[in-house]
């Protein structure tokens, strides 16, 4: 993808991520932090095995509405705070399952 954007070898592929791509993997993540809570996921395993499931469920349901993420134009902007909010939220989760133990 960053050579099909384009993309300086000095930025992040999240930089030049559509909106549209940003909120879907947020969506993804919310989803994981739910049912990680709800179903009491403590390990790192099952968490990231949930976040894998919740992506590709994200992905699946672009592309029944037509939006394919490989094909999306890029779009220049300074998201670092944006980029950092589903990293955030996974590590507030994984702290508070550790705090549970």
């Amino acid at each position: 993808m960053k050579s099909q954007w384009k993309v300086p070898d000095s930025r992040l592929l999240v930089d030049f991520a559509p909106t549209i791509i940003l909120k879907a993997k947020d969506f993804a993540t919310e989803i994981t932090i739910f049912n990680a809570e709800q179903n009491r996921l403590a390990s790192e395993g099952a968490i990231s095995s949930e976040h894998v499931t919740n992506n590709e469920a994200v992905r699946k349901t672009l592309l029944e509405r037509g939006i394919r993420p490989e094909v999306c134009l890029p779009q220049k902007k300074c998201l670092s705070i944006l980029r950092l909010l589903p990293s955030l939220r996974l590590m507030q989760l994984r702290l508070r399952c550790l705090c549970r133990d």
